[in-house]
């Protein structure tokens, strides 16, 4: 029985914007197919490792291209695979809905990649799997016939790629999948090429699949000469990893890259690594030009894909890449593994762990270099990525150090690029004794912020922090290559200034700490402060105030943390108020607006804004 379903709306946009040539390059589609063919027989094969009792014929995997005869007016491509296939269910979930979360997001930057920047936006489509749609842009009608390995009932699919389908059962279909595509006339101006012909085909394969380690076999037309056509392999089928860099040329490993991440841009960067002896393993890795869409999402996937002596265990094996390397993509193949691992076994794996510290140590020595040699790569690896990267600063203990050292940041030294630590400690001044630096919400908040002001003077350079990420792994990290680092918003600050601080604000610093011990722990004289009249800071370990508000986006209510209030004592506001209370008249709500100040100028909320806007007023009032 027949049925027609509607698209999931998000599916229906994401077709229209195929249709109408979101990709500069038609020829993709076909790699598309065979990418998503080729990872059918890879779960096909692990699956049947793992079910003995698995009802599938795996004798001889492939993919098969079969072409009509040139002549006929109805001109067709079909790519088939023998395959794990598809239920029912899964070609509605598959196919015509797209339940991922950031679909919207991305449906928002693909509309203005095209309509603001005039830009392909190939590259979003893949990361989503969502390539089969791109069949529509060389046939007017596609036809999918699939059947999931182990069952009995087949399913046929089809649909012009407006905004319906349709499902049937059918009893007799094979094992796998068959897509046939009923293709569009060839269109030169639209870079539509006559996918029928034969040489047309082998060319695309040869560009974009020729590693695929399945046979390619393509079945040519059938003429008056050869009735009956055999089909042939046209695909090397050479693993990249096993061959010599020499052998391998750059566009096959873009290709290489693009088949395991989904990412049509060329990678940024390609690192090879391999292991004999013990623990005998080859792998060829990448770092991407541009970050992932879904490279903060809780649910994105990660890893890198294992096989076991050239054959496929594992698409996103987690174990072999830390969370905040997850942007890395690749293969590694080991040798000695046994094909039929799980997950939680390679957690524990003994060689699974000592490849994972290899891999980690390639990929930092990889990042290093490209910051020590290619700057305007790590520029736009650090753009990119950086933030994901800093994460290890909090995971990653062991390689501490080195994760720091390849890292880059905002500083006071330069409006428009990065510093190194180690550029930062080559500027050090005679007499700075720290690497300083300060939280916050934008690079404008911290230049501007009251704690900065003797540290200007001074001519000490201050890390300008504003990733969330900074906010905790400051707190872990206390020093680079034997140099502290210190909040400059945290704890006394020693500047080395001789004068010391000035006598006769003892009683007025006991006075401001009664009036304002609901909010303040302590109320002192600062030396870090040059023009504003007061600042709030911290003790070493205090939670800031921005990870404070973190939390409570998390909907977690943080300890309460009073913080110490400091005077600068040579501020007119801060004098007058001294000579006030010596004689007896000092005013309560001057010491609560010089809180508020404070807190303000630091980016912080007041907990009751109204009264100190009234107070405000009436001060001012009276000065009129």
């Amino acid at each position: 029985m027949s049925e027609t379903i509607e698209f999931q709306a998000e599916a229906r946009q994401l077709l229209q914007l195929m249709i109408h040539s979101i990709y500069s390059d038609k020829d993709v589609f076909l790699r598309e197919l065979i990418s998503n063919a080729s990872d059918a027989l890879d779960k096909l094969r692990l699956e049947s490792y793992r079910d003995k009792d698995l009802e599938a014929d795996t004798s001889d995997l492939r993919i098969e291209l079969e072409q009509s005869a040139p002549d006929v007016e109805h001109r067709t491509l079909v790519v088939r695979d023998n395959g794990i296939g598809m239920s029912r269910d899964e070609v509605v979930e598959l196919i015509g809905t797209i339940a991922k979360s950031g679909t919207a997001e991305m449906l928002a930057q693909i509309r203005e990649s095209q309509d603001e920047k005039g830009e392909n936006a190939e590259d979003l489509i893949g990361q989503f799997g969502i390539g089969f749609y791109s069949s529509f842009m060389v046939a007017d009608r596609v036809e999918m016939v699939t059947r999931k390995a182990g069952t009995s009932e087949g399913v046929h699919w089809e649909s012009t790629g407006e905004g319906t389908y349709t499902l049937e059962p059918v009893e007799d279909a094979p094992q796998g999948t068959s897509i046939t595509l009923h293709l569009k006339p060839e269109d030169a101006e639209d870079s539509l090429h006559d996918y029928a012909k034969p040489e047309t085909v082998r060319r695309i394969v040869k560009r974009y699949s020729d590693f695929i380690t399945w046979p390619i076999r393509m079945t040519p037309p059938a003429t008056d000469e050869t009735p009956e056509p055999e089909p042939e392999t046209i695909n090397s089928r050479q693993a990249l990893w096993a061959r010599a860099r020499s052998e391998v040329t750059d566009e096959e490993l873009t290709e290489f890259y693009r088949h395991v991440s989904h990412d049509w841009q060329e990678p940024l960067e390609t690192m090879r690594l391999s292991g004999e002896g013990t623990f005998e393993y080859q792998g060829l890795l990448f770092l991407p030009a541009h970050a992932p869409m879904d490279l903060f999402m809780r649910e994105a996937r990660r890893g890198v894909q294992l096989y076991v002596k050239r054959v496929f265990v594992m698409d996103d094996c987690e174990a072999l890449v830390p969370e905040y390397l997850r942007f890395v993509k690749g293969v590694v193949d080991a040798a000695d593994l046994s094909l039929n691992v799980s997950r939680e076994i390679l957690q524990q794996d003994r060689q699974i762990q000592a490849i994972r510290k290899r891999l980690v140590r390639k990929v930092l020595q990889t990042i290093a270099a490209l910051q020590e040699n290619e700057p305007d790569k790590y520029t736009t690896f650090w753009g990119e990525l950086g933030r994901a990267f800093k994460e290890g600063l909090i995971t990653d203990p062991d390689n501490r150090e080195a994760i720091l050292a390849a890292s880059a940041f905002p500083s006071t030294h330069s409006a428009d690029e990065n510093t190194t630590l180690k550029a930062y400690k080559e500027r050090m001044p005679e007499g700075q004794e720290a690497i300083y630096f300060l939280t916050g919400a934008t690079r404008g908040s911290i230049e501007n912020s009251p704690h900065i002001e003797a540290f200007r003077a001074k001519g000490y350079e201050v890390l300008l922090l504003t990733d969330q990420v900074d906010e905790v792994w400051t707190d872990t990290v206390t020093e680079f290559d034997g140099t502290p680092m210190a909040s400059i918003a945290k704890g006394d600050v020693d500047l080395g200034d001789d004068a010391g601080l000035p006598e006769g604000f003892d009683d007025l610093l006991t006075w401001m700490g009664t009036e304002l011990a609901d909010d303040v722990k302590e109320v002192r004289l600062s030396t870090r402060l040059t023009s504003s009249p007061a600042c709030l800071v911290g003790d070493p370990g205090d939670m800031s105030p921005m990870l404070e508000k973190m939390y409570r986006a998390m909907g977690q209510e943080p300890p309460v943390t009073k913080r110490i209030l400091e005077l600068n004592p040579q501020h007119a506001l801060v004098s007058g108020l001294r000579d006030k209370q010596g004689a007896g008249d000092a005013d309560p709500d001057v010491a609560r607006l010089l809180y508020g100040m404070a807190l303000l100028a630091e980016g912080g909320e007041l907990k009751e804004p109204t009264a100190f806007v009234n107070t405000l007023a009436e001060r001012l009032q009276k000065t009129l």
